[in-house]
């Protein structure tokens, strides 16, 4: 079979202005030889490569089956100066030439790669200045103290107040749930009382949470923590200059009536609210909820309270993380009495929400699964971590890679409103990114401390988690059954 043309079109969302995947290949057949075969992708993202029709085109490339490519407009076929750079080299070891359409060049000559060059670098360039306006557009405005964008925190309505200048910009206003915040600091603040307690009373009484079915502790620790609810005086400012904070305002601003902002960059290994050197505080338009005093007393409760660990870092079991109630699906958590260890359901005992009761014994557990992952290490070739496991995470990457990439496509037609929270959005999902880009690296190491003979018992306590990790989605406990839920 002699090698043909190959004709990629690709088309991330139905737009007005965009051209449709057939107009494109109708204007690369101008290009193209007598026999020529397509390649579509509908509806993803060219931020990366996981694009089944795309995928197919460069397995025949491998194979020998294609001797030119040809697409509408570059950013059809990669927007990733990194991705381009590493498909040019594949085709040129195969002896592939490119042509891109819209930009009027064709690989075969000098010009024509000197100009693929250029134009990749400038598209880069493009997508990370447009990125960085927005950016900046959201930080200015919340540094004027005009609300952002993106939906009002829990209390409040977007409606228009006064800025610095007269001129009215978005704002909060409080709505019919602002009396619910005041009672969350208020109960909060009581001698003895946790946010579990707090979520309880507030889920027995019937009152809806945020975007949530129930009132938990992570719903409760959002509100407490936010600047926007506190009447900002010179305590305020006090509290958040001993962690670093930079400020939008001067001391003498704070007037004890307005509330604030914290926008910027935070290192999400720093822990909540510790290390904000790299933020800035505003006093925002809106009038506070909460006096200074009361605010102050929850942020102290919680600093004190604050765990330096989070979920599977627990130091009684190397099966920490994994463990979830088989009933209601909330974490699982050891406490130990003496030489006693007991699993107890975290939706019983700090929201009410579940009535089951665990009864498997850790130690036999660990045993059990033990054996288990004994048998897969002995079955498991001495590399890095599994296909199965590089598979999901790069399936994950790429989502969030598309979302990214149709945010981004978005910015263009967003109004001064939208633009900050498309850009929010856009900074969750990357920093989503980086976690798994993290969580990846851990499972590599993991497999690489695994010794010669692939043995489970010598491991350290630390290793056991992260192999484990590895091959363990999650152990759903109910009564005194316990079921693996395995990667693999």
């Amino acid at each position: 079979m002699s090698a043909l043309d190959a004709i990629y079109a690709r088309q991330s969302v139905d737009k007005a202005d965009s051209l449709s995947i057939q107009g494109q290949i109708d204007l690369c057949r101008q290009k193209a030889g007598e026999e020529v075969q397509i390649y579509q992708d509908k509806g993803y993202s060219g931020k990366n490569t996981n694009r089944p029709a795309f995928q197919r085109m460069m397995e025949d490339v491998e194979r020998g089956r294609i001797q030119k490519i040809i697409v509408y407009r570059l950013d059809r076929f990669s927007r990733s100066i990194a991705d381009f750079g590493r498909l040019w080299e594949l085709l040129k070891r195969h002896g592939v030439e490119f042509v891109s359409i819209n930009e009027t060049f064709d690989t075969s000559t000098p010009m024509g790669r000197a100009m693929l060059n250029i134009i990749m670098v400038f598209a880069q360039l493009e997508r990370e200045t447009t990125a960085q306006r927005v950016r900046d557009n959201y930080y200015q405005r919340a540094r004027l103290g005009a609300w952002p964008g993106g939906p009002a925190p829990y209390g409040f309505e977007i409606g228009k107040l006064p800025g610095p200048d007269g001129n009215l910009l978005p704002g909060l206003l409080p709505n019919e749930q602002a009396p619910v915040v005041e009672r969350i600091f208020q109960d909060y603040a009581m001698e003895g009382a946790s946010l579990g307690s707090v979520a309880r009373a507030l889920n027995a009484d019937g009152i809806p949470a945020p975007k949530r079915a129930v009132w938990d502790n992570v719903s409760l620790s959002r509100i407490l923590h936010s600047p926007v609810y506190v009447m900002a005086d010179e305590d305020v400012y006090l509290y958040y200059q001993g962690k670093g904070l930079n400020f939008a305002n001067r001391l003498e601003e704070f007037d004890g009536l307005h509330a604030g902002m914290v926008v910027g960059k935070r290192d999400r290994s720093a822990g909540k609210y510790q290390d904000l050197k790299e933020q800035h505080f505003s006093l925002s338009t809106h009038y506070g909820l909460i006096p200074s005093a009361l605010w102050l007393q929850c942020q102290y409760k919680l600093d004190a309270n604050r765990q330096l660990g989070g979920a599977g870092r627990g130091k009684h079991t190397w099966l920490s993380g994994l463990l979830k109630c088989g009933c209601c699906g909330y974490s699982v958590k050891v406490n130990r009495d003496r030489d006693k260890y007991y699993l107890i359901c975290s939706g019983r005992s700090n929201l009410g929400l579940c009535d089951a009761s665990i009864r498997v014994d850790l130690r036999e557990l660990e045993a059990c699964v033990e054996a288990e992952l004994e048998k897969l290490l002995a079955e498991c070739p001495d590399t890095e971590a599994g296909p199965a496991e590089d598979r999901g995470a790069a399936q994950a990457l790429a989502q969030i890679d598309q979302k990214i990439e149709r945010l981004i496509s978005a910015l263009a037609e967003s109004s001064d409103l939208t633009m900050p929270y498309i850009n929010r959005t856009i900074e969750k999902l990357e920093r989503q990114r980086g976690e798994l880009l993290e969580r990846q690296s851990k499972l590599h190491k993991a497999s690489r401390a695994k010794p010669e003979h692939l043995r489970f018992g010598p491991l350290t306590f630390e290793q056991k988690k992260l192999v484990a990790a590895q091959f363990i989605g999650e152990i759903r406990l109910s009564g005194e059954k316990a079921e693996v839920i395995w990667r693999v």
